[in-house]
């Protein structure tokens, strides 16, 4: 008589529901495998993300905008943010030199304006904005000089920087009558940080 040895079954049969949810991980992970499945790439199962936040404006062009409208105080605020920001750089220097010239603190302006003009010696801005205090305080002959050396390295392209040398030479010619001191005369910043004198 042959004995027939039995085979035992070593695993269970899987009940349908299980080998469904097993079937469809593995797919998802066959797919995500071979299509490297990734935000923002091309055929991926996502769009790109959007970045919502939007560039932080900086300090110096914040203390611009409050010059421009004449708020001189709350510039000075922000260009002293910008020096945390960039440090003390010539156009931060010139900046707090311009702002302070708005507020009448003439000599804060000249130290400042000064700073700026030996640290950037070739920068037509700083010394068109120190030959404007040096005429508020008078001082023609050094004002014409600063703004005629503006003027040179400028090559003559500013409109601004010319107006401020011809009220220069004017009050040189005639210094008893002065266009561009005490309050009557307002700031005008044009481009690259250069200031205007305008009268009314």
């Amino acid at each position: 008589m042959t004995t027939r040895t039995r085979r035992t079954h070593l695993f269970r049969p899987v009940p349908p529901a299980a080998a469904t949810c097993v079937l469809a991980l593995v797919a998802a992970c066959m797919w995500g495998q071979d299509n490297r499945l990734s935000p923002g790439k091309p055929g991926g199962a996502w769009a790109p993300g959007v970045d919502t936040r939007e560039a932080a404006v900086s300090g110096l062009e914040v203390g611009h905008r409050l010059m421009a409208s004449g708020q001189y105080e709350l510039a000075i605020d922000a260009f002293n943010r910008a020096v945390l920001e960039e440090g003390l750089t010539p156009e931060i220097l010139s900046s707090l030199g311009s702002a302070n010239l708005g507020l009448g603190r003439l000599g804060q302006a000249e130290a400042l304006l000064r700073r700026a003009v030996k640290e950037a010696p070739e920068w037509p801005a700083a010394l068109n904005n120190l030959g404007i205090v040096l005429l508020e305080q008078r001082k023609y002959a050094e004002a014409e000089q600063i703004l005629r050396r503006a003027y040179a390295l400028d090559n003559g392209e500013s409109d601004a920087i010319r107006d401020n040398l011809r009220l220069a030479l004017a009050n040189l010619d005639n210094p008893e009558h002065s266009e561009a001191t005490g309050s009557e005369y307002n700031l005008v910043r044009q481009g690259g940080g250069v200031y205007r004198i305008q009268t009314p």
